[in-house]
């Protein structure tokens, strides 16, 4: 049988708000015709795919066609767009957020033409991965690291910056003055790390590789929250990206970290079989973005990286 798209979409949008009502004016049709439409697709499918009785929610086959759905629709997107010329919308989902990587996109938009972008909040990781397999989203931006039980097979990375960071400290902290700090001098501190440990892996392998035993984790609460810890306990630091920036009021000093240099390694992830016709317009948005800003430095006797992240060097798309 031909799957009309049209009638997939009638289904996802239903799905997305289980109302009918609601779904008729996202689709900008009348209740009515929503209902034929649902109905004709279930009896193509000879499923039905929602049941109606004490409100609308999805059957076992509803919940089972979905992601197929889903991945269906966005394949016929993209076609269209493919062969129109008409520069499809880009979805990327960012994770990170006290890192700010918006300022890494946004740098690369200025670089990447006609290529529309409509950036999403990711929680994590693990969170935007799902997304990109189920098609919910075309693109993350974040620092990629291996995921267990192979949960990101399937999905391809691209590095694209590294970013130095600093110490942050509150103005009481007993190194606050220096002008440059090794990791190693931070070991009578505290690591302050703005959500579950386990979650953040970059802190995590920080703190195991340069042997600092006190840490401690909280909820990330947003930067207002974080700044206002630093400056009430003394004995804390946290790791921050040179260039993000921190509120006018914070009075907190960032101190550069040496001997070796920590880089925060930000990384695109998308699915290849689901590959965005925009997406190589997009990578060499980036690309040259990178070059000018020399984004990919990395001197080994310098700069130290988690081991995870040393196979993506392999991928840089220039030598700096």
């Amino acid at each position: 049988m031909d799957l009309d798209l049209a009638l997939v979409r009638a289904f996802l949008t239903t799905a997305g708000t289980l109302h009918f009502g609601r779904a008729a004016e996202e689709l900008n049709t009348s209740q009515q015709a929503l209902s034929k439409r649902i109905a004709r697709l279930e009896s193509l499918l000879a499923v039905r795919l929602f049941e109606r009785a004490g409100g609308v929610r999805l059957s076992e086959a509803g919940e089972r066609f979905l992601p197929a759905a889903r991945e269906a629709l966005a394949a016929g997107e993209r076609a269209v767009a493919a062969v129109s010329g008409t520069g499809s919308v880009v979805r990327i989902d960012t994770w990170g957020h006290l890192y700010a990587p918006m300022r890494t996109v946004a740098q690369a938009a200025r670089a990447l033409g006609p290529v529309r972008l409509e950036p999403g909040p990711g929680r994590d990781w693990p969170s935007v991965a799902q997304a990109l397999l189920r098609g919910d989203t075309d693109l993350g931006l974040g620092r990629v690291h291996p995921l267990p039980d192979g949960c990101d097979a399937g999905l391809t990375q691209r590095l694209v910056r590294l970013e130095p960071v600093d110490a942050l400290v509150g103005p009481s902290h007993p190194l606050a003055g220096a002008d440059a700090l090794r990791p190693a001098d931070l070991r009578d501190s505290v690591l302050w790390c703005p959500a579950e440990l386990t979650r953040l892996d970059f802190l995590r392998r920080f703190a195991d590789h340069f042997a600092l035993p006190r840490r401690q984790d909280g909820p990330n609460l947003g930067l207002d929250h974080l700044v206002q810890h630093l400056r009430d306990d003394a004995g804390c630091f946290t790791l921050f990206p040179a260039d993000a920036p921190l509120p006018d009021h914070a009075g907190l000093r960032a101190i550069p970290l040496v001997e070796p240099t920590p880089l925060y390694a930000w990384s695109l992830a998308w699915r290849e079989s689901a590959r965005h016709p925009q997406l190589d317009a997009l990578l060499r948005g980036f690309t040259e973005t990178g070059r000018s800003r020399r984004w990919l430095d990395y001197a080994p006797r310098r700069d130290w990286l988690p081991d995870t992240d040393h196979a993506k060097l392999a991928g840089r798309t220039y030598d700096p």
